[in-house]
């Protein structure tokens, strides 16, 4: 089992920056990739960013040149960087592991985009 806890959620105005982190534990080793992902309200859930464990990643259009995916030293920790922010990124941000063909998902943090 993979546990994911998601932070660094909140307000921020237009044209702000954020940071979230997601915190992974439990049979973390062979976790093959981590990803983003976020779900408005009324949407579905949408692809944010990813990252492989050989640091390949990759970015869904609507944040691509905004957004940065890390991960820490200790491998454990995702980031997501966020940069100029909007409106319409206004969701519930979810981190996912991907691990032996097995799916694990956060309970998300809320970023709200205020203008």
């Amino acid at each position: 089992q993979v546990q994911l806890v998601e932070s660094g959620g909140g307000l921020v105005q237009v044209g702000g920056s954020l940071r979230l982190s997601c915190a992974a534990s439990g049979s973390i080793f062979s976790i093959s990739s981590m990803h983003w992902y976020r779900q408005a309200p009324g949407k579905q859930r949408e692809f944010v960013a990813t990252i492989t464990s050989g640091d390949t990643t990759n970015y869904a259009e609507s944040v691509k040149g905004r957004s940065t995916i890390s991960r820490g030293n200790a491998k454990n920790w995702v980031y997501l960087q966020m940069n100029s922010l909007k409106p319409e990124d206004t969701a519930v941000y979810y981190c996912r592991a991907l691990r032996n063909g097995m799916v694990y998902w956060g309970q998300g943090t809320q970023v709200t985009v205020s203008s």
